[in-house]
């Protein structure tokens, strides 16, 4: 006896860009008040160190302004680029910002070398 058991055809599969846009910007939502706090410390820091201000109440790697400025701006810069994911752009990742730092550099195609050096 084979007993066979059909099943309906299910919803298709479609690629849908930006179809996590709500979580990019609920995660710019949260950075831009992380990379405040961390220009925050950055600056209280380095007020610290030039005796404007009082002792800094952090210790070890983080005790050092030199982390918390970068580290505000970075977060600011993805935030940036989270927003306007979020809001319907493209995702876009600044050429300063490379993600990887193996990943084959940029060339221009050979064509347009050649018209160049045809055109003299």
């Amino acid at each position: 006896m084979v007993l066979r058991i059909r099943f309906g055809r299910g919803r298709t599969f479609h690629r849908k860009q930006g179809k996590n846009r709500h979580i990019a910007a609920a995660a710019a939502a949260l950075l831009v008040p992380l990379a405040l706090m961390a220009y925050v410390l950055g600056f209280w820091r380095l007020a610290s160190d030039m005796g404007f201000a009082g002792e800094f109440g952090i210790s070890g790697v983080f005790a050092h302004w030199q982390i918390w400025i970068p580290m505000g701006a970075l977060f600011q810069i993805v935030a940036g680029v989270l927003n306007r994911y979020g809001k319907g752009g493209e995702l876009n990742v600044p050429r300063i910002l490379p993600l990887s730092p193996f990943s084959p550099r940029m060339r221009k195609p050979a064509a347009v070398e050649d018209r160049k050096f045809s055109a003299r």
